[in-house]
């Protein structure tokens, strides 16, 4: 039964009785705040200013009494302090360290590794002095919630609010960086959004059906149900087993409520998941002790609400689903408003899926260190993340554009070193002309037809992509005769910036300046001690993405997922009569959920909380026999598929990260001579990003075999491998 519930957020602080190190500080550690607040000398804080806040865009002022609801003030910790933190979250993760799995409580880490109460109490006040109202100081002690006008922003943060005009929609943002005293900039990273600008969900609607004959004849469209996806990557025997993620809760984060608990109810009878009847869906709105966390309604995210919650169903169907959703405010993203209370509460769900994500480069600096920042307190907690790596290629800024114009990027919500970044494939079944190798003429009773595993193409929409321009008799992708400039390509959609989405971080450990305080766009985010041992990842000193993949196609080739989401009114469908006339979509939104009810079995097995997965998951795959080339299939004895084929490279135009425009690079007045491809290099072709043995930025390790994956995680905890 569907039930609502306002959970309480821890309110009061106890005693802190466990010891991480033989030396303790934190909270009451050093202040880092050690000069008198004098407000006429200021600090920038840099990289906050939406790219959208410009002068072509600026529709003037907003009222001096617009209010600016529940704003996320991020604080920083020491550099000493962040080093215990991080060296902390390795031993919790090491089979051989006393700390093995010790997770800390929100106090407990507010304790450790929290600002010092001085330089809080130092914060607070100088808000409330502007007549901020403050909400609530976050046990972790490193987010304030606080609320003021427009006013009251320029006065404190020395920045204009102004309505803004973008695509002829309505917003509201700051116009320059926010400047605070410089007292207060050893411990203050900034205000996580002063916008309204919020962020996309990772779902791409299923592609209109189309005619295509690719050149050998066949156009057969399989939809992927449950079944199917059980049979893929091997999920059955783990049922079989017992492992069906019974006990466990998987929460995925969101802000809107469900269209109708019915279709979660529906998906699962019509594809046979009742069977499991420990599992479970709930909505929760997560408070904190200041009550915060309004109840968001059904918007048009209800639709990623629903596949996040029946698909996190269809990995572990007998788990309980916990559908964590608040309102956005006008500065603030529902999702992590909810991702802050829940991990700040007393009972933190162990698994977290996140569906929604933006730019680093629009998130914005203070935004990226509060993503980065609320992962590390949860995976301190014991919460394995997983987060959808993104539907654009390797240009995350270019989101629902016909062609990447701001070079290479990737998504702030899945960048960071504490998440598992969750990327996009397809089967290369169609490409290949053995559709029927791997799918059976007829459906079952529950309406799946796969047979077996089915090797995996990165998922790419683009006519960029080398295996589409192929299929079509094109060898060449980019320029005055490539595909991109072809009719053929016009005709069927395929200029657009879609396909399954990685690439390197663009937040790295900046160098300190003569103050101490750190510069650059987004700090903390080096390459991780875990993301090593494998062919492929590059020596670039910072995190890349994604880890691993799973199936994410929208059917350009054929293949989409099925699900039940009757909102009619917001392009949903009825789920009566045959699936294959239900909603349908992709995009690396079923990722995140699938592979965190893989985690579910794994915690299930495993008794309890795992932490980040990206240990285990590169320790195994450094171990080449786990690892099977994709192309190959699937021998028995495989736990990830390696992706070798193919690319998820998108169209470009401009100078950024893009050749063969025909244009020269950064010239005025000429004519562009055609369509480009995204290349690392705009000198010679250089794609963004090509699949290769290992590691790759396409698809990550690749896709997984998810019993084998169970068992190998057993016995390499029991072996205590992982370090």
């Amino acid at each position: 039964m569907h039930r609502v519930i306002r959970i309480a957020a821890l309110s009061t602080f106890f005693a802190f009785s466990f010891a991480l190190n033989a030396q303790t500080a934190g909270r009451y550690g050093r202040p880092l705040i050690n000069q008198r607040i004098d407000e006429s000398k200021l600090h920038t804080l840099s990289g906050n200013t939406h790219p959208a806040a410009i002068a072509a865009n600026d529709r003037g002022a907003v009222p001096a009494n617009f209010m600016m609801s529940h704003m996320m003030l991020q604080l920083k910790r020491s550099a000493e302090q962040e080093l215990r933190l991080e060296q902390t979250i390795a031993q919790m993760h090491n089979p051989k360290s006393p700390l093995f799995h010790r997770w800390l409580t929100a106090t407990q880490f507010g304790e450790q590794f929290g600002a010092a109460q001085q330089d809080i109490e130092a914060v607070t006040q100088w808000l409330t002095s502007h007549g901020f109202k403050v909400h609530e100081v976050y046990p972790s002690g490193m987010l304030i919630d606080f609320s003021g006008t427009a006013a009251q922003v320029r006065n404190a943060f020395h920045t204009e609010v102004h309505y803004l005009d973008v695509d002829g929609v309505r917003h509201s943002g700051n116009m320059s960086d926010p400047q605070i005293p410089e007292a207060l900039a050893a411990v203050v990273r900034g205000v996580a959004s002063m916008h309204d600008f919020k962020p996309r969900t990772m779902k791409r609607a299923r592609l209109a059906t189309r005619e295509f004959t690719f050149g050998f004849g066949q156009n057969a469209t399989q939809a992927v149900v449950p079944g199917d996806l059980a049979t893929i990557y091997n999920f059955n025997p783990a049922f079989a087993a017992g492992y069906t993620g019974k006990g466990q809760t998987i929460a995925v984060i969101e802000d809107s409520d469900l269209f109708s608990t019915d279709d979660w109810n529906t998906f699962r009878s019509t594809f046979g998941l009742t069977q499991y009847t420990s599992g479970s869906l709930t909505t929760v709105y997560p408070a904190g002790s200041a009550g915060h966390c309004e109840v968001p309604g059904v918007n048009s995210d209800d639709s990623e609400a629903i596949l996040d919650a029946e698909w996190a169903s269809a990995a572990a169907p007998d788990a309980a689903i916990v559908v964590a959703t608040c309102n956005s405010t006008d500065v603030t993203f529902g999702g992590l408003i909810a991702m802050a209370n829940l991990i700040n509460g007393t009972n933190p769900p162990q698994i977290m899926s996140i569906s929604y994500g933006n730019c680093e480069a629009e998130n914005g600096e203070a935004s990226n260190a509060s993503y980065n920042a609320i992962y590390q307190q949860a995976v301190a907690e014991g919460v394995s993340i997983f987060v959808a790596a993104g539907d654009e290629g390797a240009a995350s800024c270019d989101a629902g554009a016909k062609s990447a114009t701001h070079g290479i990027g990737v998504s702030a919500f899945a960048s960071t070193p504490y998440n598992v970044a969750v990327g996009g494939t397809d089967f290369s079944d169609a490409y290949a002309n053995t559709i029927s190798q791997y799918w059976n003429s007829k459906n079952s009773p529950v309406y799946d037809s796969a047979i077996s595993y089915i090797p995996e193409i990165p998922w790419n929409d683009s006519c960029a992509g080398s295996l589409l321009a192929s299929a079509f008799g094109y060898s060449t992708t980019y320029g005055s005769n490539g595909f991109c400039s072809s009719s053929t390509a016009q005709e069927y959609q395929l200029l657009v910036v879609a396909a399954g989405s990685g690439g390197p971080s663009g937040c790295a450990t900046g160098a300190p300046s003569l103050n101490g305080v750190v510069s650059g766009s987004c700090q903390g985010f080096g390459k991780p001690a875990w993301q090593s041992g494998l062919a492929g990842i590059p020596a670039d000193g910072v995190r890349d993405i994604p880890d691993l993949s799973m199936f994410a196609a929208d059917g350009v080739w054929g293949h989409y997922y099925v699900f039940c989401w009757s909102d009619t009114v917001n392009g949903g469908a009825p789920c009566t009569g045959d699936p294959s006339n239900w909603a349908g979509a992709g995009g690396t939104s079923f990722g995140a959920p699938i592979m965190a009810g893989a985690q579910a079995l794994i915690n299930q097995a495993m008794s309890g909380a795992q932490g980040n997965p990206n240990y285990v998951y590169y320790a195994l795959a450094a171990n080449g026999s786990n690892v099977c080339d994709s192309s190959s299939g699937d021998s028995g004895a495989c736990v990830f598929h390696n992706v070798t084929l193919g690319d998820m490279t998108v169209n470009c135009g401009g100078a950024e990260n893009c050749f063969g425009t025909g244009a020269p690079e950064r010239g005025i007045g000429r004519r562009q001579q055609g369509n480009g491809a995204l290349s690392t290099s705009t000198s010679t072709y250089s794609p963004a990003y090509l699949t290769g043995t290992g590691w790759n930025f396409a698809t990550g390790i690749g896709s997984v075999n998810v019993f084998n994956l169970l068992n190998s995680w057993m016995t390499t905890m029991q072996s205590g491998a992982p370090q």
